[in-house]
């Protein structure tokens, strides 16, 4: 049985522990409605460009006209895997559902004879993935010094992408990154980006794209269009991210702070019994001391 000085020590220890989950926990909570107020104001716009763009795609179709980015090489036999994750971590399985979902997905690759090349965002993503593709990994992206994430940064990392793709790194470039739902539930998202995939919008959408007359024509408009796409997507991902991983670190923090609290109360009754059987035995040990004399 621990002495009282060992437990009275974890008992405040874990205390200590506590405070600083609690605290994380209401850090977080702040946190996440900005950044949960930044992704959801960022989907009506991502929803009408995508429209926009799927109906000049499906005008435009899958010709030789069509811009590189819209139709691709041809081929998909070199896979960019650009693997978007936090800098810190203390959030749970927010980091670690993302890279199962990539090396999932670059397993099956491999398994089918393609090249596989990775592209790390953010520092808990990039020490996971080396463990196992180390040898694949061609670039990190660090944004552990940027305080707020903005359409700057989604931009510079298409623009790397994009020049990549010009020089024919790649054929296709899919982002992993996990789309927020609650507190409780950030689903784990894998996206190609390029060649840009674009639906088609339906019902009236449709008709009243269809009605419009372009100047220049569509194909220029796709060419300039086509790399803002992959920034907006970009941005996206890493505005869901951002709320994902608040959401994920509040509720981790949560958990904590109440497995702390659990812990207390074990260690205090251990506590009490521990000294409650020291006075027993002290008294036992003075009454037989009497008897004795």
């Amino acid at each position: 049985m621990p002495n009282l000085k060992d437990l009275k020590n974890r008992i405040s220890s874990v205390k200590s522990t506590r405070k600083i989950t609690k605290a994380m926990q209401m850090v977080a909570a702040a946190k996440l409605r900005r950044a949960q107020e930044a992704a959801e104001n960022s989907r009506p716009y991502q929803e009408r460009f995508n429209a926009v763009l799927g109906g000049l795609a499906a005008s435009v179709g899958s010709s030789d006209s069509a811009p590189l980015l819209l139709r691709g090489t041809g081929e998909d036999k070199v896979q960019l895997l650009v693997v978007m994750t936090s800098e810190r971590g203390l959030c749970g399985g927010f980091n670690t559902n993302i890279v199962k979902l990539a090396k999932q997905h670059a397993q099956k690759l491999i398994a089918e004879g393609k090249t596989v090349k990775i592209l790390t965002v953010g520092k808990k993503g990039r020490e996971q993935m080396k463990r196992d593709y180390q040898s694949n990994m061609i670039s990190h992206v660090d944004l552990s010094e940027v305080k707020r994430l903005g359409y700057d940064n989604a931009k510079d990392i298409a623009t790397d992408l994009l020049a990549r793709f010009d020089v024919g790194e790649f054929d296709v470039a899919t982002i992993f990154y996990s789309e927020f739902q609650s507190v409780i539930s950030q689903i784990p998202t894998a996206l190609q980006v390029i060649p840009a995939r674009y639906d088609a919008p339906e019902g009236q959408e449709a008709a009243a794209i269809a009605d419009y007359d372009y100047e220049p024509d569509q194909d220029q408009i796709l060419t300039d269009l086509l790399p803002r796409g992959v920034a907006t997507q970009i941005f996206a991902a890493l505005l869901e991210n951002g709320a994902s991983e608040q959401g994920a670190r509040m509720s981790a923090m949560d958990n904590a702070t109440r497995n702390a609290g659990d812990m207390i109360e074990d260690l205090t009754v251990e506590y009490n019994r521990s000294r409650q059987a020291v006075i027993t035995n002290e008294l036992i040990e003075i009454i037989s001391g009497a008897e004795a004399l």
